[in-house]
């Protein structure tokens, strides 16, 4: 029998075979992701710091109720996936803080001088295409668009998956520019 606070955890293969995404039953975020690429960003989030510390790790993204872990493309997950959801277990189940309030997504800034064009991407990636990237493990944060040219940044399983640039292109770009024909392309920072 489990009870209320039992942390349990379910991982599920990503598009990139260097990441799994291991889905929690807690809350970690309200909204939006928090992503360590390396070791040394990890500095102020006790929960990523540990995860790296397991090592064969080379990224972490936490999101609303999953974390995502990257690993060396010379590690076999079989080597490490046991030890990390362990380790997630006992981390989600301690009552410290898992990561400094400093990191935590603000809610977008609805700045008067945006243009419609912006808000109107923002929207869709907001409804559409971010939820659709989480479920794969990743995240994707708007950069800015100038000229017809957006620019994102993926983030998690999807900042280093073979398929990123195909994700990019024929999703992003290609729904982007369905419902805003002043788009000319997208691309990643």
């Amino acid at each position: 029998m489990t009870t209320a606070h039992e942390i349990q955890i379910t991982v599920e293969i990503t598009p990139n075979p260097n990441t799994l995404k291991f889905n929690v039953n807690k809350m970690l975020l309200e909204a939006g992701s928090i992503d360590f690429p390396t070791k040394e960003k990890s500095k102020e989030s006790y929960l990523a710091a540990e995860i790296f510390g397991i090592g064969q790790v080379t990224g972490v993204l936490i999101g609303t109720t999953f974390v995502t872990v990257t690993k060396e493309s010379d590690v076999r997950w079989e080597e490490i996936a046991q030890t990390l959801t362990e380790k997630l277990k006992t981390l989600l189940s301690s009552d410290k803080e898992l990561f400094s309030s400093s990191l935590t997504p603000a809610a977008p800034v609805r700045n008067t001088a945006d243009n419609e064009i912006e808000q109107k991407i923002r929207a869709i990636l907001d409804s559409e295409i971010r939820p659709a990237v989480a479920m794969d493990g990743g995240d994707i944060v708007f950069y800015g668009y100038e000229n017809g040219v957006v620019t994102l940044h993926l983030q998690g399983s999807c900042s280093s998956c073979p398929s990123s640039v195909m994700t990019l292109k024929m999703g992003v770009e290609n729904r982007l520019k369905q419902s805003i024909p002043e788009i000319k392309e997208v691309v990643q920072v």
